[in-house]
């Protein structure tokens, strides 16, 4: 069953991958106010067709007005993605309304939301979710409208879950939520069950359960909110930690002094906060150096760090491009960091080339950038990094998705680390096996999965003899398996492919790409 979920969900991140996160979010906010919008002819939502219409016009209006501004004082280019993706979910969480005052307190939201990404922000990155932000400041001073978190209403329990579970996905953030909605729902019910009992009322779990789940705003909090990768720490733990913190203060909100409570968006914020506190970070400039082909197809591209950046061997950055007219997944991507920390100030990434007829706009734009081209780096996350202790370790790499393992080596062999590693290398052909100088002078032992022999292997490198890759050839390779922390880079149809072979590890541990 395990195999199977791993195997179905890795299918699903293939084809979800064919779309960048941000813009990906923004078709699922569009969705599901499309439905809100056919629900409430039916009187299912809390909202009628025109006040949601005009109040995301309001929003979507003065925030990408703002952010124009912004923007345009700071010289950076203006992303509509990110203007409507804050509109959409203000819409969701301000009560809708055709009244003057109501509209001007939406307004007055959507600028506050939009100015907080510069004002409230360190070394350029927004500290504050500021879709929260904003609700927070109109809600709690009472300016106009307020928040009511409409979406938490039975009718679009399922579309949130399911469009949510999309984003989840595609982030990776499945995990983080659960724990956020699993906290959040069981306070919730403990607190239902103490007023029961101080008011002498009948309390039924089922009942709590139901006004937990498909009548709050859990849902949409967690998988939309919650889950913004620019204000979230760094590490696994850390973000548990905030989404249980954020769960904890949803389910059972604290009163102010009687003024307000720390529910809901107010609970994000202290989240946000222990978040900051976590990792302090921001954009870091990087001067390109040098480019250069390291296969046929892939090319490797080395930066000058111009401030600090800190980084674990294995972590993946965000790498922003901006260009004039994006495609629709965007003008960020993901890339795993080739380099090792002890490498700094030098920061080598690679990519593939792939699709040489239709090219996404990002991949045009770094192609055509130069050396002394100034880019930034939003920020690093990931756990695909080494466990502690001295524990044998199985990579499994597929084409270019070599480099996190290339900067886990260097850095085990710049600290002078010996341990345990068998590196599985699959590659279309020989030509594509990138960075074979630097894997070799670690001396791991290496398995080559390719069509043609390669030439002048290492010593301990072996080839499979044009095999293909597949979950029994890994265990008859890897014999030792089970006592090995397996980790594999690579599409999603390789995991899901080696899937029955790697649930035998001691542990799995992902990085899964679809292209960018």
């Amino acid at each position: 069953m395990i195999t199977s979920f791993t195997a179905l969900r890795q299918r699903v991140l293939a084809v979800l991958g064919a779309i960048s996160m941000y813009r990906l979010v923004l078709f699922a906010l569009i969705a599901l106010a499309a439905i809100a919008i056919v629900l409430s002819f039916f009187g299912a939502v809390g909202a009628s067709a025109l006040e949601i219409v005009v109040s995301f016009a309001v929003l979507a209006l003065v925030i990408s007005l703002v952010d124009a501004g912004a923007q345009r004082i700071l010289r950076l280019p203006w992303r509509v993605e990110s203007s409507l993706v804050t509109a959409l979910i203000l819409l969701f969480v301000l009560q809708p309304s055709m009244t003057l005052p109501g509209l001007a307190g939406t307004a007055l939201a959507g600028a506050l939301a939009s100015l907080s990404k510069y004002l409230i922000a360190w070394r350029g990155r927004h500290i504050l979710n500021p879709a929260a932000f904003g609700a927070a400041v109109v809600t709690v001073f009472g300016l106009g409208t307020f928040s009511s978190w409409w979406v938490g209403t039975p009718a679009l329990a399922v579309p949130v879950a399911v469009l949510g579970l999309a984003v989840l996905w595609r982030t990776e953030k499945v995990r983080i939520v659960l724990v956020f909605l699993f906290m959040a729902v069981i306070v919730s019910i403990v607190r239902q069950a103490v007023q029961a009992q101080a008011f002498g009322l009948v309390f039924s779990l089922p009942d709590a359960l139901l006004l937990a789940l498909a009548q709050s705003p859990y849902l949409f909090l967690g998988a939309f909110m919650l889950s913004e990768p620019l204000t979230l720490p760094p590490r696994r733990w850390q973000q548990f930690s905030v989404a249980g913190l954020v769960g904890l203060l949803a389910g059972w909100p604290i009163s102010i002094a009687g003024l307000f409570t720390l529910g809901q968006e107010r609970a994000l914020l202290v989240g946000n906060l222990l978040a900051f506190a976590f990792a302090v970070r921001g954009s870091v400039r990087l001067v390109l150096e040098k480019r250069q082909f390291v296969t046929p197809t892939a090319q490797e591209l080395t930066f000058r760090v111009g401030s600090r950046l800190r980084f674990i061997a294995g972590q993946y950055l965000e790498l922003d491009m901006p260009h004039r007219r994006p495609d629709a997944r965007g003008t960020r991507r993901e890339f795993s960091i080739l380099s090792a920390p002890a490498d700094l100030p030098t920061l080598r990434i690679a990519y593939k080339d792939g699709d040489q007829k239709h090219p996404s706009s990002y991949k045009r734009a770094l192609a055509a950038a130069e050396p002394g081209a100034v880019l930034a780096v939003t920020g690093t996350w990931g756990d695909f990094v080494l466990p502690r202790g001295g524990a044998p370790v199985l990579m499994v790499a597929a084409g270019i998705g070599v480099t996190p393992f290339v900067s886990q080596l260097r850095q085990l062999r710049a600290t002078r680390v010996e341990r345990d590693v068998v590196l599985v290398y699959v590659a279309a052909e020989a030509a594509e096996l990138a960075f074979r100088d630097e894997i070799a002078e670690t001396g791991v032992r290496v398995v080559v999965f390719t069509r043609d022999e390669p030439s002048a292997l290492p010593a301990h490198w072996t080839w499979a003899r044009g095999a293909r890759l597949d979950a029994a050839g890994l265990e008859r390779i890897v014999p030792d398996l089970a006592v090995r922390h397996a980790f594999i880079s690579g599409p999603p149809r390789l995991i899901a492919d080696l899937a029955p072979a790697l649930q035998k590890a001691r542990s799995l541990t992902t990085d899964a790409f679809a292209g960018y």
